[in-house]
């Protein structure tokens, strides 16, 4: 018999075709009864438009705009990487830093540049999760942490600038990290600890809001 406090009666989609994400996200929900799906699994979608000048600007914009395009329950999240002496770039650029189309090693690799002359090289992921219905508002978590930018890349785990984001902690880069040690610390991790504390009431919370959906 289902426990109702930690199930739903119909998929939650992961707004992103990222395997990396999709990867840490069905690893932090796999204690609950949750059929958690990937835009890869549905037919083509418009790609939202991410134009919010936050995280959480572009993260509510996929979660709400794939919920509704689907009529189904979406989570999203919006992260980057912010680095104080480049006025806070990549930022909310982070997946498009080196221009429409980036991959991974070619943002990673403008940054390295950019730092190449740099003394102070601070920085910080940020992460924001939004969960949203077809129809009115979200929640949202938040999540961040702190490090350095590496001045050669490191490690093979992982994605994005992971490589070249070192945890002074940890004494490792996060592309040198198990999953489990990254979920620990990392920005996404801690916004999805903060999702998971309260993930009972966020299943009770969509349940009424998809009970009060039209048909």
């Amino acid at each position: 018999m289902k426990d109702m406090q930690r199930s739903l009666d119909r998929p939650l989609v992961l707004a992103t075709r990222n395997p990396g994400k999709i990867l840490e996200f069905r690893k932090l929900l796999s204690g609950f009864d949750v059929d958690i799906r990937s835009l890869d699994e549905f037919g083509p979608i418009p790609p939202t438009v991410e134009d919010g000048a936050t995280f959480e600007e572009n993260a509510y914009k996929k979660a709400h705009f794939t919920a509704r395009v689907l009529g189904l329950p979406a989570l999203a999240d919006d992260s980057g990487l912010v680095v104080p002496a480049l006025e806070g770039d990549p930022g909310v650029k982070s997946a498009r830093y080196a221009g429409p189309g980036a991959d991974d090693v070619k943002n990673t690799l403008k940054l390295v540049r950019a730092m190449e002359e740099v003394k102070e090289r601070k920085a910080a992921f940020e992460c924001v999760i939004a969960v949203a219905v077809p129809r009115g508002p979200a929640l949202i978590y938040e999540g961040k942490c702190e490090g350095e930018i590496a001045k050669v890349p490191a490690g093979d785990q992982g994605f994005g600038y992971d490589p070249i984001f070192y945890y002074p902690p940890l004494k490792k880069t996060f592309a040198e990290m198990s999953s489990d040690e990254k979920n620990l610390v990392s920005h996404r991790g801690k916004a999805m600890g903060e999702l998971l504390e309260e993930f009972g009431k966020v299943l009770i919370w969509l349940r009424q809001r998809l009970a009060e959906e039209p048909v």
